[in-house]
């Protein structure tokens, strides 16, 4: 067929299976990532079912896509590299590169299928503005994690207890609704907002009327009017801005000059704002399931969610939506439309749990306060020594694709790469015993894991980071080494759930540090990190600062905040007083992390790199198991 091109790459995903219900599989990850290949009409993938041990295939017919070669398999069937993730995944063959976790998976999947069939470019727009959508990973991104893992799960367990009389609402939908009610940010705000008042004022309606009912709910053959992209259609059915004539190019004066505060804002038309997007496909499968229930025990609880049923109803009018998900056990609700005041609408959404502000009136700012509060109970910036502060690699006798500067860096960087390497590896290779497993974190383009399976060929060594381009960067060195004890793996370092020795992490950014500890810690497996972005640390729905008791007893959140953000004051530009007061608050957040790790049995040092000029965040943590 024209414009297809063949993959050269022999392509596996699996799903896990747990059990149907009414014509549907679960875990909703799986129905969600089915949905997908049959809205993209996809069948580049060998799809695997992957059993757990209670589980009953009863009959996959109008649940899975036709034309989608499915096989049913156990766990202990699965490539090694899978078997150290969370599903969905898709492997390459040879079975050493894996993307794994749901939004990594269906970004892969609308990838690769516009690939395979580039005049299908209504599929690559499924990534949103910048190709963005979803891809920022769940452990920093709330939206994201609230689509990839929370709704789901909520779901599921909402529809565990629907057998009981009243299952309760999850929060998560309430969030949803909630979402729903904001205004929509897109990069052209402004001038569609002018537009929008113009035809308000225009239609002599009043922002306060404009505002009291749902966005309603467009029809089939509205939205088949016209030869204009649909998504332009939708996302403009109020604005009508595609009715303009082609002469218009300024707006009235009174539009022009209107204020911005005065300005109505954009109402959501789908999950992400104004076009059709990933996020829609996967919560169109979980919010069915939830609305089924909803219509079936709960009715008169339909009308705390008016702008989740119209969204309901305004998915089912996109091209190809009816179609697949019919072949995947979906059968469409109809519901009656909802209207509702704002009024009405958000005395609902009060009840939905906010994030709490953090206060304390006692709190004084800048980091010598805090730092004195510290010094005060005997917590003082404290280095251990290095252990070798003098050993390098031999970078002259390695080959090329060793160095980073193989990795697309200036010459500069690329020696200040190397400095920092040798400080990493040196303490990783005189931890290391062979047979051990290790994992490069937020790995990049591999810096740090080529080094060390090229120097450890005993020793297992595996990539896991969530930037693809950056992870095909590392597996093209890797191949030109001929490397056989390395794995690539494209996930949030959550779905990596595999045993291994040693966890390492140059630069991770953030809290990203913390959840490479955190990992370490579970799973007993020391760990040498180098931290960075220490101002972009905060408290999460996994880590409240300060992390240890000792920390804690002394410091409020606001004050370790302090310390946090004077860390990042370390770059070579800035006064050498600075620096150095950036780098006693850089050795202070490290020490609270030390202590934290020590408080789980570890014995910890929080050691400067050398030289010191390698990076201005020269730090590293490294944790042994006691």
């Amino acid at each position: 067929m024209k414009g297809i091109k063949k993959s050269l790459t022999e392509e596996y995903l699996y799903l896990d299976f747990s059990h149907q219900t009414e014509g549907c599989i679960f875990p909703l990850h799986t129905s969600v990532t089915l949905f997908l290949l049959s809205y993209c009409d996809c069948k580049i993938f060998k799809v695997g079912l992957v059993l757990t041990k209670e589980s009953t295939v009863i009959s996959l017919k109008n649940v899975v896509p036709q034309d989608v070669e499915i096989q049913i398999i156990s766990k202990q069937e699965l490539p090694a590299i899978v078997q150290n993730c969370c599903l969905p995944a898709v492997v390459e063959k040879p079975d050493n590169f894996c993307r794994a976790g749901l939004a990594v998976v269906l970004r892969h999947i609308i990838q690769k299928s516009y690939e395979a069939d580039p005049s299908k470019k209504e599929i690559l727009e499924l990534l949103g503005f910048k190709k963005t959508c979803l891809k920022a990973c769940a452990e920093v991104s709330q939206w994201t994690r609230l689509c990839e893992l929370t709704i789901p799960l909520a779901i599921e367990n909402f529809l565990k207890e629907s057998s009981d009389q009243h299952p309760t609402i999850p929060a998560e939908i309430l969030q949803l609704e909630r979402k729903l009610s904001e205004p929509v940010r897109v990069h052209n705000d402004d001038k569609l907002r002018r537009q929008k008042l113009k035809q308000q004022k225009a239609a002599g309606v009043g922002p306060a009327h404009a505002k009291s009912k749902v966005l309603r709910q467009e029809t089939s053959e509205e939205l088949d009017s016209s030869s204009k992209s649909l998504e332009l259609q939708v996302a403009f059915s109020k604005l009508a801005v595609y009715e303009e004539p082609a002469t218009t190019n300024r707006e009235p004066s009174h539009i022009r000059k209107a204020k911005v505060s005065d300005l109505p804002p954009l109402e959501h038309v789908f999950a992400e704002g104004l076009y059709f997007t990933l996020a829609d496909i996967v919560l169109l499968p979980c919010i069915h399931h939830f609305l089924a229930i909803i219509c079936k025990k709960l009715s008169e609880k339909l009308i705390e969610f008016p702008l989740l049923a119209a969204w309901y109803q305004r998915i089912q009018e996109m091209p190809r939506v009816k179609t697949a998900a019919s072949q995947c056990g979906i059968q469409f609700l109809h519901l009656p439309e909802l209207l509702t005041t704002l009024k009405e609408q958000d005395a609902n959404l009060s009840e939905v749990p906010g994030v709490e502000e953090q206060n304390d009136a006692s709190f004084l700012g800048g980091p010598r306060p805090t730092m004195t509060k510290l010094m005060e109970k005997g917590i003082e910036v404290m280095f251990s020594p290095h252990p070798c502060p003098t050993w390098t690699l031999d970078w002259n006798s390695l080959p090329a694709a060793v160095s980073p500067k193989e990795g697309k860096m200036s010459s500069d960087r690329a020696l200040r790469k190397q400095q920092q390497l040798n400080n990493l590896v040196y303490v990783v290779t005189s931890q290391a015993k062979p047979g051990d497993r290790i994992v490069d974190f937020c790995s990049g383009g591999g810096h740090v894991g080529i080094v060390l399976a090229h120097m450890l060929p005993s020793c297992q060594v595996t990539l896991i980071e969530n930037k693809e381009l950056s992870l095909i960067r590392a597996k093209k060195r890797s191949d030109e080494l001929g490397l056989s004890n390395i794995w690539f793996i494209q996930a949030n370092m959550e779905y990596f759930t595999g045993m291994f020795n040693i966890g390492v992490a140059l630069h991770a950014c953030g809290v990203a540090t913390d959840m490479v500890i955190e990992h370490c810690i579970k799973t007993r497996a020391a760990f040498v990190t180098c931290p960075c972005c220490y101002g972009f640390i905060q408290n999460t729905s996994k880590f409240n600062f300060p992390k240890s008791e000792q920390f804690k007893k002394t410091l409020s959140y606001k004050e370790h905040m302090i310390l946090c953000r004077f860390a990042d004051q370390t770059a070579v530009q800035l006064p050498a007083q600075r620096r150095l007061i950036g780098k006693q608050c850089m050795c202070l957040v490290d020490l609270d992390r030390a202590r934290a790790a020590e408080e789980r049995g570890y014995s910890v040092q929080v050691i400067s790199m050398e030289p010191e000029s390698c990076s201005p965040k020269n730090n590293m943590i490294v944790g042994v198991p006691i």
